[in-house]
């Protein structure tokens, strides 16, 4: 497993949709474990493949909190099924768009239909906190990010200082 670095904000790719996993064969399961190992180390409770360059349908989570065991997920070409009515609002983060924060009202439950690593039809419901992320993650998949739920006028405040930071970064690296 190696570390992978996360694409910020703006960058096109977080706005492109992703294209099914054709198969899962060693390179696809080295992207997942690598993005595990990303998402870990940042530390966040979701990635999704885009967030590391790779245009591929493939997302990774645990939400299990930092007292409990490591739960990963690894959920392949995954689709929401069913949502609930009721919503629930929950202050969103994103390892693309760092040290921003912003509630986003989503469905309470979903219920994702995906393949796991080996390749086997799994459908799980989530609720509370994996709800959120999986629609989160989802969202990434389909070129959407969170401040997309937000006010024309904060997402743009929110996408100049993630281009500063960009900068910033850059002047720090060269």
């Amino acid at each position: 497993m190696s570390l992978r670095p996360i694409l910020i904000h703006p960058d096109p790719r977080l706005k492109k949709v992703c294209a099914p996993a054709p198969a899962i064969d060693a390179d696809l399961l080295r992207l997942a474990d690598d993005m595990l190992a990303t998402m870990y180390d940042a530390p966040g409770v979701g990635l999704a493949a885009p967030q590391v360059g790779a245009l591929t349908r493939v997302f990774v989570m645990d939400c299990g909190g930092k007292e409990a065991p490591p739960d990963p997920m690894v959920l392949i070409n995954p689709e929401i099924t069913w949502v609930s009515e009721e919503m629930r609002s929950h202050e969103e983060g994103c390892l693309s768009i760092p040290e921003q924060f912003a509630e986003v009202t989503r469905p309470k439950e979903v219920r994702v239909r995906f393949l796991d690593r080996e390749g086997r039809a799994r459908e799980e419901q989530f609720d509370g906190l994996w709800a959120t992320c999986a629609q989160h993650e989802i969202d990434h998949l389909n070129g959407r990010l969170f401040i997309d739920y937000l006010s024309p006028l904060r997402r743009q405040l929110i996408t100049r200082k993630m281009t500063k930071l960009k900068r910033e970064r850059a002047q720090e690296a060269g």
